[in-house]
């Protein structure tokens, strides 16, 4: 990701944060071929799933599921793949800055994370990452799910494959009007405070990072 100084976000905590308040996530790696069998040449392919994002070890560790039927797990099964998290995103129109001679641009925020996928298979590990995904999202949830009939969770937790990527390498890209004067960069925080809710959320983070 091409990420001038200016724009990069080092702190942990923030990472963490922010994939975990953007959750739903692409990830991409090879596109699965025949008999699982990885090919030098195979497309790059996405899948678009929620993760559920923990505070676990050097970057962060991320959990989560794919369809059984989506054989995208197959290729990417101990190989390594990289996620990336989109956030809040806007339009900025030359019009904020002081300076006529300017043009427009787009602020927001990605965190792309980069690991080796291990699959989980067995029952018990697949129970494991829907109860942080439902904690997550549901929590009500949990106890209809464990009232369900046995055989109706097995045949559901049948259908999906489980997966977790310990991160070792992680970028965030926060692009905030870093590279423009103070008079620039409150104009803008002014006008997204006020606009829709992907840019009063930008707006929350300029103010955030600029303290």
């Amino acid at each position: 990701m091409y990420t001038p100084k200016f724009n990069q976000i080092v702190d942990r905590a923030i990472l963490i944060e922010a994939m975990q308040a953007y959750s739903f996530a692409i990830l991409i790696g090879p596109e699965a071929a025949p008999q699982s069998e990885m090919k030098a040449n195979a497309p790059l392919v996405g899948t678009h799933l929620p993760l559920v994002v923990k505070d676990e070890g050097p970057h962060g560790l991320l959990e989560g599921h794919f369809a059984r039927a989506n054989r995208h797990w197959e290729a990417l099964a101990g190989h390594p793949v990289l996620a990336i998290f989109s956030g809040p995103h806007s339009y900025v129109s030359p019009a904020l800055y002081v300076d006529p001679l300017s043009v427009p641009t787009w602020n927001y925020i990605a965190v792309h994370a980069h690991g080796i996928l291990e699959l989980v298979e067995s029952e018990p590990g697949k129970e494991a990452l829907l109860s942080g995904l439902m904690h997550a999202h549901e929590p009500a949830y949990a106890e209809k799910w464990r009232a369900m009939p046995a055989d109706f969770r097995r045949s559901m937790l049948a259908e999906i494959v489980g997966f977790r990527v310990a991160i070792q390498h992680i970028e965030g890209k926060f692009k905030l009007s870093q590279n423009r004067d103070a008079a620039d960069r409150g104009k803008v925080q002014a006008d997204c405070a006020t606009g829709t809710e992907d840019q009063r959320t930008l707006a929350a983070w300029m103010a955030r990072l600029a303290e």
